[in-house]
Formats: structure tokens, sequence, C-alpha cells
């Protein structure tokens, strides 16, 4: 590991946390400003290893093609779609940074982190064929949803995904929509492949097996940033402009370790995951498509049940789920003690509310934990009628922090996504919550450097650089067609999406 004396003294900025939250930022600062000093801290002993990890996550391109719990069915019987243009035109964002990374020799080649994979919904019985018809003609009307597919035809579904329809009853309704331009994303993969060229650049130190302790103001404004060695239990303490926290579950702990006002009031929920993952390679080799369905009543989004179809480590897989459950962890490498260390006087209030307003997800956890693996295989039968038992096993998947914040009504509400919270000076910035967040990353890091470098990102280099490396910049995306089609076309033609040969099949 190259030393750097100078930058690890009082560096410009400190990132705490090896995921694709902290590498997006840090690329993206070097590239805006070639000569400032970074200093990035992760507690394990490699990058991604948490929520990024592809065995972690969704390991969907988050696109709002396929996922229901984006477009919510309202009382008056419509869908609403606002969020899912949101996040369909966001990851449209990501792939123009990723293109811009590849041509530029930063990323190797992009299969080896993104792939095309069709994004699918199915549903079965009456009620939710009518929801998803509606779903289809809602996203109808908006263009980044061009060439979505709908049918209620069995066979045709059969041809898409014989596993769903292969034993299952030919009398009960079924609808799915289907989207060819879906990808498969390993954000472990890309993750790791960003540091790694994040490390060459000058000015950029990388430590691993190093936890930040404590986060303290200094009367000049700047950040004292302690530092323990996990491998020497030796402790330092840095000194910076500004602090990043994107430590997935880790950040609420140095949120409120900062003390900003701002950060006041949070509070956090875990939820654990589980796979059933596929062993078999017959069954592996049938299914090409991510499949998703309509989550229980209550379900937090990243336990959206479904049948999905990855590249992981150069090799498809196939998963079901995710089983959630709960653990009083943050982090997947997390401690027991992670939720009562938590509570604050300050989100006591907040988050007690949050708890008697969400009594269907505490059940819902409740009979996730309890359920056997004869339990665990009945719902996978739901989207492959034929499964079995001994042609899957159960993997431990990656631990989300659902946000808790203040509410003025209610007192406190649970937040399903991601929650920036920054310092009024900007000198800190901190991530908090899950779904739909990697898919999102590039926006939600323009989002921090608007607030926290204001300055900067008016000036006409950053403004001509972020035109280079995001042409759609300043611009958008679900409004004009045109662009979007352009963008697409470019961006699919830079990262290989239109190789046959890179298609999951």
């Amino acid at each position: 590991m190259k030393k750097s004396r100078s930058s690890e003294k009082s560096p410009d900025v400190v990132l705490i946390g090896a995921g694709i939250m902290s590498a997006t930022l840090g690329v993206l600062l070097k590239e805006l400003q070639p000569n400032l000093t970074i200093e990035i801290f992760e507690r394990l002993d490699v990058a991604a290893a948490e929520s990024s990890d592809a065995w972690n996550n969704a390991g969907t391109g988050h696109s709002a093609f396929c996922e229901l719990n984006y477009t919510p069915e309202l009382p008056d019987g419509s869908v609403e779609i606002i969020k899912a243009i949101k996040i369909a035109e966001s990851f449209e964002v990501s792939k123009q940074f990723w293109a811009y990374l590849v041509e530029k020799n930063f990323l190797r080649s992009a299969p080896e982190f993104i792939r095309t994979i069709p994004h699918m919904s199915f549903v079965w019985g009456q009620d939710n064929v009518n929801y998803l018809k509606k779903r289809y003609d809602a996203l109808q009307t908006n263009h980044l949803f061009k060439g979505m597919e709908y049918t209620e035809d069995p066979q045709l579904i059969e041809e898409w995904i014989p596993l769903a329809m292969e034993g299952r009853d030919r009398s009960q309704k079924v609808a799915a929509t289907r989207m060819e331009i879906g990808t498969d994303v390993n954000f472990g993969a890309l993750t790791r492949c960003m540091f790694e060229q994040l490390q060459k650049m000058d000015g950029v130190n990388m430590h691993f097996n190093h936890d930040v302790k404590d986060l303290d103001r200094d009367s000049d404004g700047s950040w004292k940033v302690k530092v323990k060695d996990l491998g020497t239990g030796q402790k330092r303490t840095l000194k910076t402009k500004f602090v990043f926290i994107g430590a997935g579950g880790g950040t609420l702990h140095l949120l409120e370790k900062s003390d900003i006002p701002e950060g006041k009031g949070f509070g956090g929920f875990p939820v654990s995951g589980q796979w059933l993952k596929c062993t078999n390679p017959e069954i592996i080799k049938k299914h090409h498509a991510k499949v998703y369905g309509k989550a229980a009543v209550g379900s937090p989004p990243m336990s959206v049940p479904h049948l999905d179809t990855r590249m992981i480590d150069g090799k498809q897989a196939l998963l079901f789920g995710p089983y959630a459950g709960f653990s009083t962890k943050f982090l997947k490498n997390g401690s027991y003690f992670d939720l009562p260390r938590s509570i604050r006087i300050n989100n006591i209030r907040p988050m007690l509310a949050a708890g008697i307003h969400n009594i269907p997800l505490t059940k819902y956890l409740i009979d996730q934990v309890r359920q056997s693996p004869e339990d665990r295989l009945e719902a996978l039968k739901e989207y492959f009628p034929e499964a079995k038992m001994e042609d899957w096993e159960l993997e431990i998947a990656g631990q989300r922090v659902q946000v808790i914040k203040k509410d003025e009504k209610k007192g406190g509400v649970l937040e399903f996504g991601t929650e920036m919270v920054s310092a009024a000076d900007g000198s800190l910035a901190a991530l908090l919550g899950a779904s739909p967040g990697a898919s999102t990353t590039v926006s939600i890091m323009l989002t921090m450097l608007q607030r926290c470098f204001k300055q900067q990102i008016m000036s006409e280099e950053w403004q001509t650089k972020l035109k280079q490396m995001i042409p759609s910049y300043g611009l958008s995306l679900a409004k004009d067609e045109e662009l979007a089609e352009s963008i697409r076309a470019q961006t699919s033609e830079v990262l290989d999406l239109n190789n046959p040969e890179t298609v999951i099949s």
C-alpha cells in the first residue's frame, strides 16, 4: 500500500466505508478535481463486503421495470408511477457514468459487472392481474418504459419463464410484463474495480481493517477523524475539510457521533435477509430473467420476492428470496448491540412512534423468523411450482437498516428508501437507508455534491466535466424522449449490452 504522509495528516476528503457509494464519490471527486487528497477507511479486509456484495443485495439494475413496490396502487384504484420514473431515470444516469469510465479505460470490460437480462413482473389471481394491467398502462405514458410487453397468455409466459409455468394450474389467472433491456449488475465487482483504480491515483490512500471510532468538529469548522488500526491496535487522528459516511448500516452510529443538528432524530430499524440458492445446473440453465412479484403486506422493499438470474464470479446463478428476518445487528459483520447503542434521547420518540405505526411489519418479520425450510420451499413454489428441496440451499444475505425519522404529525415514520443527511455548511454528509440504493448511486452522489460542494459545482470547470461524464447532466431524460433514446443507445453500445454474447442465456 502506497503512503502519502502529507495527505494522511490532513487530507481534503475522508471517505468512510468501501462500498459502491464511497467508490462512486471518490471517482467523481478525482475526476472533477484531480489534485484532491482522499483517505478511505474500511473496517473489513476487503472492499464491497457488506451491502455492495453480489450475495448481499438485490443485484438488479434497479430501473423500476419489474419492481412492483415502486408503483403502488392508490386508494382510488389508480397506479402511481412517479417513483418508478425517477428510479428509471436515475439508473440511466448511472449507466452514463459507467460508460464514461469504460471509454476512459478506468473500468475493465463492461461484461465483468453489467449484462443484459429481461426484467419481468409476474402475478397470479384476478386482483393482481388487474393491478399489473393498470401498472402497464400507466407506465406506457412515459417513454422510459417503451418496449415493455404485457400478456395474460400462459403459453407466452411459459416461453419467457418456463420454471414459473411448469406444473401450474392452467385455470389460474396469470399475467406478466417483460422488458428485454433489463440488466444484471454485480455491484461488488464494480465497486472493487473502481477502488483498484482509485488506489493508483496520486493523493489517494485506502486503509482496510481500520475502524473509524469518532468524529469531532474542530473550532475552525474542519473535522477530526479518530481511527483505529484493527490489526495493530494503533490509534490516530486525522483532520479533514470534508467527511462522507457511506458505511451502510454503520452510518447511523457515526452520524450520531458527529453530533450535527441535521442528524438529530434519526433512528434505524435493521432487517436481515436470506436467499435460497439453486444448486442444480440444469434448473439454472432453464431460467433467464429477473422475475419480481408482489410483496407481502407490511414487508420492507428489500423483501419483494424474486426468482433471479445473476452472474456472480463469472458463473450464472439462480436465487429466490429474499426471506426477511430480524437481527439487532446493523451490519452483516456487525454487533448485536448495534440497535440498542443507536438509541438516543433525540430519537426515542420517532423510533417508538414508527414501531407503533408499523405493526404489520413487525408481524411480518416475526412470521419470517419463524419460517421452517418447508415454509421457505412453499414460498418458492408460488414462483416455481415444481421446486424440490434438494435443489436449493440457504444463503445468508446482507443486513439493511431502514431509516426512521421525525415526523410532526406521527412522531416518527419508517422510510423505505435512501436518505442523505448533510451538515449545514456542507462539511459532512451521510447516507442512510437501503433500496434502491446502489443502482441510483450516481444520482445520489450528484445531489450530495450540489449540497456540499456548492461553489465548486457551479464553476465552469466542474460543469464542463460533469457534462462530459454524464451527457444528460442538467437535463431531464424523463421529459425528453429523443435525448433518452440517444443516451440509451450510446450507453448500451459502450457497455456492450447489445452484444448477444453478453446476454445472460
